[in-house]
């Protein structure tokens, strides 16, 4: 089983960067997909990126592909979003998550996610 925080989240102006970080428990984060979806108000949640278990293999949404970029450092149980060039529709709750199964890439399907973290506001003001 796996525990997920997220932290990161904040105000920034369009432009801005911000990295987002999400701590994983337990031993087996390094076998695990994890993926970032975000959800703004009124909106239903959305895939913004995912990192296959070994981190060789990423997939972004096409409204952030060039601008976000996930990572993941197995050593110390962590995934990362770096956030550059941000606009206010990126302006959402993002939510870690870690697949439901273990050795995979990971999925675009919210519904493949079996852990989420709490979520971490995101706002980017125009």
């Amino acid at each position: 089983q796996v525990q997920l925080v997220a932290s990161g989240g904040g105000l920034v102006q369009a432009g801005g960067s911000l990295r987002l970080s999400c701590a994983a428990s337990g031993r087996t984060f390094s076998t695990y997909a994890m993926g970032w979806f975000r959800q703004a108000p009124g909106k239903e949640r959305e895939f913004v990126a995912r990192i296959s278990w070994t981190g060789s293999s990423t997939l972004y949404a096409d409204s952030v592909k060039g601008r976000f970029t996930i990572s993941r450092d197995n050593a110390k149980n962590t995934l990362y979003l770096q956030m550059n060039s941000l606009k206010p529709e990126d302006t959402a709750v993002y939510y870690c998550a870690a697949s439901s199964v273990r050795y995979g890439l990971g999925s675009l399907a919210s519904t493949d996610y079996g852990y989420w973290g709490q979520g971490t506001q995101v706002t980017v003001s125009s």
